[in-house]
Order: C-alpha cells, then sequence, then structure tokens
C-alpha cells in the first residue's frame, strides 16, 4: 500500500467512495491532496476531491445511488448549486468527510481521466491522474500550496511529458487571461532542469575521479 499520511477512517471512507464510483460505472480521478500524495510525497489533507466524467442528466440518478454508500448534499438545493458550479458538494454520513465532486465538461478533463493510472490502497483499488496531469490542474489553481505540490511532484517524478503540461498550461493562460500561470510552470519547471543537470554533471565529476 502506497504510503498515506490519512487516518484508518479517512481510507476506510475513500474506499466506500470507490466503490460508489466503480459500482455506476462513472470515470473519474482522484485529484487534490489524495493525489498528490500518491504521486509524490504524502500530505495531509481534510477531504476528498474527485474529477468524474458524468452527463448533466444523469447526476440525479447518480447520487440516489451514493446514498446506498452514505453520500449526502452537505448544502441545501445541492443540484442547483451543481447545476451552476459543476461541483456536487457531499459528505459521507458515516465518517463525517467532505467530499468534493467536480463533474467534468472540457477536453482536458476529459483526456485527464482517459490517461488516469490504477493503483491499489490496501483492498481497494484507486484512479489518480498521471503527474502532469495534476501538475497541469495544480497549475491552474495556481494557490500557495498548489505551487508547493507542483514543485513536490516535479522532485519526485523524473522523465515528465513537458511538452504536454507546457501545452494545456497555455490554454489555461490564455483563456483565463492569466499569463502569470504560464510564467509560473515555465520557472518551477526550468529550475528543476537545471537542478538535475547539476546532479549529473557532479555525479559524472565523482566517477571520473574515481576511474582516474
Amino acid at each position: 500500500m502506497p504510503e498515506l499520511n490519512l487516518s484508518e477512517t479517512f481510507i476506510a471512507t475513500l474506499q466506500v467512495l470507490s466503490k460508489w464510483l466503480e459500482s455506476e460505472d462513472v470515470p473519474y480521478i482522484a485529484i487534490g491532496g489524495i493525489a498528490v500524495s500518491l504521486t509524490a510525497q504524502p500530505r495531509t489533507t481534510q477531504d476528498i476531491d474527485i474529477l468524474i466524467w458524468l452527463e448533466n442528466s444523469k447526476w440525479e440518478t447518480f447520487l440516489t445511488a451514493g446514498k446506498q454508500y452514505g453520500f449526502e448534499f452537505r448544502v441545501s438545493e445541492g443540484l442547483a448549486f451543481a447545476a451552476r458550479s459543476r461541483v456536487l458538494l457531499l459528505k459521507h454520513s458515516n465518517s463525517g468527510i467532505s467530499v468534493d465532486i467536480s463533474c467534468g465538461s472540457l477536453p482536458f478533463e476529459q483526456e485527464a481521466i482517459d490517461r488516469a493510472k490504477t493503483l491499489t490502497i490496501g483492498a481497494f483499488a484507486l484512479k489518480i491522474p498521471t503527474p502532469e496531469d495534476l501538475i497541469i490542474t495544480k497549475a491552474v489553481a495556481q494557490r500557495a500550496k498548489d505551487l508547493i505540490d507542483i514543485e513536490s511532484i516535479i522532485n519526485t517524478n523524473q522523465n515528465l511529458d513537458l511538452a504536454r503540461i507546457r501545452y494545456w498550461v497555455k490554454e489555461f493562460a490564455d483563456i483565463l487571461e492569466m499569463p502569470e500561470m504560464l510564467a509560473n510552470i515555465n520557472k518551477l519547471l526550468t529550475s528543476n532542469q537545471t537542478q538535475s543537470k547539476s546532479k549529473s554533471s557532479k555525479k559524472v565529476k565523482t566517477i571520473n575521479k574515481k576511474s582516474s
């Protein structure tokens, strides 16, 4: 089981959630802190973030099935809120853990779900994004903790598809008119490349010294 800085209750809730999603055959990926913990360094998180691909007309049926697993809205008029924001704000009744389910609609979101990796956590499987796609979601969020998460993912994963990261971050930066988004990711990626070259250079020098 991958190392996670999560309580047994949290992991149990995650398992029930995965059973619900799989039983309804809903394409999904776990994002947020959980995905970061499984992709890079373990870190604490208080809630569960999921991205799904599901037509609006099927939301109600999906949520009805979710009640059997203990998932209910944690806000009044939850469906109306979801219609405006495309986010289902739920809570697991047994554990009290909040679950935010984002309903994807963008080409990148569908791609990220299609490219998902499946990891085994104890007795259940969980789908998470590739490191590249997780970096992209974090770059769009642009919070201070997201930039820290990006740095952690970059430092932990080698041979990243930098072209894919830059392409999609630029797409979102242009649409949102946030050039700083692309500037920030380029800074992080360039810094990592420089550090990697420096480490490789030092390693070669050490080998040469030993050889001589």
